[in-house]
């Protein structure tokens, strides 16, 4: 018998940072201040990423490009694993992505690709603490309370005990 069944993600949708926290606006700066020094002469699409830590640190992260493709690592990856590497006893409350094409910041926001959701992913479930995720663009915001938002159906070691 097939049963139908239905997850949901929420978003939230701002039409300016004005109606953000200040902590918020700083780490969408923070976010565009990474993307500008981003590595990406192939794509001319310079990503950024701000962390706001436990400890109250914000830690910056973009994407680097290299001619060896898949050699490259985006901007949200950078900032975890600098975060894990050098605080690995704290968790990551926030993170804001944005992105500039060439000059000028994109429009509509950015999401994280599937790598960089299932690592943040996994870094959630090692602290036990959601992590708000908050993407930035000229027109609009989106924030998400937690990773999940982004992977409904995610991948979770967990739920393989006990099973067939």
């Amino acid at each position: 018998m097939m049963k139908k069944f239905e997850k949901k993600s929420i978003f939230y949708e701002y039409e300016s940072p004005e109606q953000l926290t200040n902590s918020e606006q700083e780490l969408i700066r923070e976010a565009e201040n990474a993307a500008k020094n981003a590595y990406a002469p192939y794509s001319n699409f310079k990503v950024g990423a701000a962390l706001f830590l436990e400890n109250n640190k914000i830690i910056q992260g973009n994407n680097q490009e290299n001619a060896a493709y898949p050699s490259g690592l985006c901007a949200e990856r950078i900032a975890v694993f600098y975060a894990n590497s050098q605080y690995p006893d704290v968790a990551i409350k926030q993170l804001a992505i944005t992105a500039f094409r060439g000059e000028e910041l994109v429009g509509m926001p950015i999401s994280p690709c599937g790598s960089c959701l299932q690592v943040l992913l996994e870094t959630q479930r090692r602290y036990n603490t959601p992590v708000e995720i908050i993407l930035s663009g000229r027109k609009k915001i989106y924030k998400a309370e937690n990773v999940e938002q982004f992977l409904p159906m995610n991948f979770d070691l967990d739920s393989l005990k006990g099973g067939n």
